[in-house]
């Protein structure tokens, strides 16, 4: 009895020094206070550094306007005489003023960008709701990764495969087409042969322009909400019709925004046009004749390396009412698309 006694009192000191050397609980409040404080000022990071992103885009934009602005200046302060012979340089004798020398490069510059837009729109919205709606799901990720591959190609392979491949395979199709619509003004001929011509440059362009479109059009169709798609089917209607009531209004912002980033780029190329197009200074609307129309990016890149001075500044100032143009394209996007959200 006495030995349980004993054993009963060194269990109970054991247990006493256990308690004494016991680590104290840490208190709930002070981590509470602590996590608050790290994920305050990671906010606050996260902020500036966000904040610094938008200003840093802003400083660019407007250190490219300066540059542009600053290296332009003298196109339109210096001497006059000197500043008419740069631009009949520049024009072969076909113009003597700046707006005079520029507006045929803005109506080619519009006219192949609005060309291989129009063509590329259409088959780009049946590509993406193919590749969203219709296509098996192998089939439907095979396409997405080509059409993300042509999208990555750089535009001097475009230029290549037109000048290349596309020119010599094409020019007995555009004269059938001279001859067969020629009573229509936009394909009066005579054809160009070889078909360095409007036509075949802005199909180029639009094959370009294609899997940009298609690429950003087939994710916003794939995010449209499942529930109205399913209630529309339950509802009794067909495939096109729930794509039409579901689908199409809910990426109608989405589609405008990818259509203006392909014109975008259409309006800016520069190689692709400059390989195939045989370039021209007027304001024809002929589509398959040669030596009708020229860019304003092909323009500055061809005519920049013998360009004196006075003529790099006036190269410099088409590449600003480029800028201009680009400018006002992306703005009115801007506002078509806030009209379609709302």
């Amino acid at each position: 009895m006495a030995d349980v006694d004993q054993a009963m009192k060194e269990a109970a000191m054991a247990k006493e020094a256990g308690a004494g050397r016991r680590t104290p609980d840490r208190d709930p409040a002070g981590q509470a206070q602590g996590g608050t404080h790290s994920g305050a000022r990671a906010d606050r990071i996260f902020r500036f550094c966000a904040r610094g992103a938008g200003i840093l885009i802003l400083l660019a934009l407007a250190a490219v306007t300066l540059f542009l602005i600053l290296k332009a200046f003298p196109a339109f302060i210096g001497d006059g005489g000197q500043r008419s012979k740069a631009i009949e340089s520049l024009s072969g004798g076909r113009a003597s003023g700046f707006w005079q020398y520029v507006g045929p490069l803005v109506f080619g510059t519009v006219l192949i960008a609005g060309l291989a837009l129009l063509m590329a729109f259409p088959v780009a919205v049946g590509i993406a709701l193919f590749i969203s709606h219709y296509a098996p799901a192998r089939l439907s990720t095979a396409l997405s990764y080509v059409v993300d591959l042509l999208a990555a190609i750089p535009s001097v392979v475009y230029g290549l495969w037109g000048a290349l491949v596309l020119v010599p395979h094409i020019t007995g199709f555009w004269g059938w087409v001279a001859r067969h619509l020629g009573w229509i003004p936009l394909f009066a001929g005579p054809a160009a042969a070889p078909a360095r011509s409007v036509a075949t440059v802005a199909l180029v362009l639009a094959v370009m322009i294609l899997p940009i479109i298609t690429s950003v059009t087939r994710d916003i169709f794939l995010q449209a909400p499942r529930l109205q798609q399913e209630a529309a089917l339950a509802l009794g209607a067909t495939k096109w019709e729930m794509i039409r009531l579901a689908v199409l209004p809910f990426g109608r912002s989405g589609i405008i925004s990818a259509s203006m980033l392909g014109l975008g780029r259409a309006l800016g190329e520069t190689m692709a046009v400059l390989m195939i197009l045989s370039p021209g200074f007027s304001y024809a609307l002929r589509l398959l004749r040669p030596s009708t129309s020229q860019t304003i990016a092909a323009n500055i890149a061809s005519q920049f390396p013998e360009a004196d001075s006075t003529g790099v500044a006036l190269l410099v100032a088409t590449g600003l009412v480029l800028f201009i143009i680009t400018f006002l394209v992306n703005y009115m996007a801007r506002r078509i698309t806030t009209k379609a959200g709302a």
